[in-house]
Formats: C-alpha cells, structure tokens, sequence
C-alpha cells in the first residue's frame, strides 16, 4: 500500500510562493473550527443560497455562517497584521472605515439621525451566493439587549426591523431582505455597535448609493 501525503492545514490553499514548512504565525492558535475551514479545499467547499442564508438567520443558527477557506485565510493574516499596526481590529475600523471619534456618542436616539448612522459593505463576507449582498450597519447609539440572555430586546429588535425595512425592503423584495445581529460569542468586534443585513440580488446602484460607493476590503488590490 502506498502512503498517504499529509498536507498541514496552513498549506491548503496557499500559493506556491506564500507556502512555509512551519505554521505562519496569523494561523498559529486557531481554533478546532477554523482549523478545519482553513485546512479545506476551496474546491470542497459548497456556497450558501438564499434559502439557506433565510433558514440559519430565522432559526439563529448563525455559527453555520463561514467563509470560503482561502478567504478565512486571507482574513486571519489581514486581522493579524491591523492588530500590530492598529492595535486592535475595532481600532482600524473606528479611525479607517468609520472615521468616528472617540469617545463615541450619538447625537439622538436610535436611528433618529443619520449622522449616528453608517451603512457598508462586509469587508470579509461568508461564502455565499455571488447574488447576496452582505452589508453591515455600524451605530453610534447602543442596541440594547437582555441582561439575562443577551438578545436584543423586543424595543431594540422592532427599531432594527423599521429601520431595515424604510431602508431596504423599500427598495426590494421584503422576502429578499433579512438581518441579523450576531451573539456576543461570535462578534469579531465588540467596542461598536452593529447588525448585519443581507439581500438577494438587489439592484448595485442601490448598493453603491446606500454605502456611498464603499469597497470591501477583500477586494482591494493590496491585500
């Protein structure tokens, strides 16, 4: 019987010039999950569709949510290198992406104003459907939640869906408009507020006029 060639995870994916013998230290840690997503083929990997995108966010199974293996990659060594560079990754994107001041304070109640406001795209979305768009609504004002569990409050949850509703689901299909807010165990930044909102094939002038002809990050030419 021949033997079998063992690849290291930190190696899947990686470009023939990127390609070290010892873990890069961006991937050093990760945990079991990512472990796993990163040392996965991207060719293996099955995209997410609309109606599987609709089903995790109702039922709140959101850990199901993952980026392309290659993509989570890129993400960790991005991650990796603002934390040297900014100190923290909630630090890069108050100072680069917001361009917020702190201390942050918001100028009146939740979603009275616009300035307490701003709408842009995932920089580091899941694989999903090149048709579902997945934006991100930073807040200046709190989006309050239980103290016992950590959900959003029902007062909080209606403000968030009449917002996204006078925002997107004006614009297109209710059913092809969903949002979500991530549990505490699955935020990646926790020191400013916000919730996700994803669409199914929504028009791009609409996406380039409701975040100011922002880019994400992932599709910048340096990274």
């Amino acid at each position: 019987m021949g033997s079998v060639d063992f690849i290291p995870y930190w190696q899947v994916n990686c470009p023939l010039h990127e390609m070290t013998i010892d873990c890069p230290p961006f991937l050093a840690g990760l945990n079991e999950k990512d472990q796993r997503i990163v040392g996965m083929p991207d060719a293996s990997f099955r995209v997410l569709m609309w109606e599987e995108v609709s089903a995790i966010i109702r039922e709140n199974r959101l850990e199901l949510f993952q980026r392309i293996p290659s993509e989570l990659r890129r993400y960790k060594a991005f991650t990796y290198k603002l934390a040297k560079q900014y100190g923290s990754i909630a630090s890069f994107v108050l100072q680069e992406r917001l361009r917020w001041q702190e201390p942050i304070k918001a100028r009146g109640a939740p979603f009275q104003y616009a300035e307490d406001i701003k709408i842009l795209w995932n920089d580091w979305p899941y694989g999903l459907d090149k048709r579902i768009v997945h934006l991100v609504v930073w807040t200046k004002f709190e989006l309050k939640a239980n103290t016992t569990n950590g959900d959003l409050t029902e007062k909080a949850r209606a403000e968030i869906d009449d917002f996204v509703t006078r925002t997107f689901r004006s614009r297109l299909p209710a059913k092809n408009v969903m949002w979500f807010k991530n549990w505490a165990a699955l935020k990646s930044i926790h020191a400013v507020e916000h919730f996700h909102v994803m669409m199914y094939d929504p028009d791009p002038e609409f996406i380039r006029e409701i975040t100011n002809g922002d880019v994400p990050q992932c599709e910048k030419p340096e990274l």
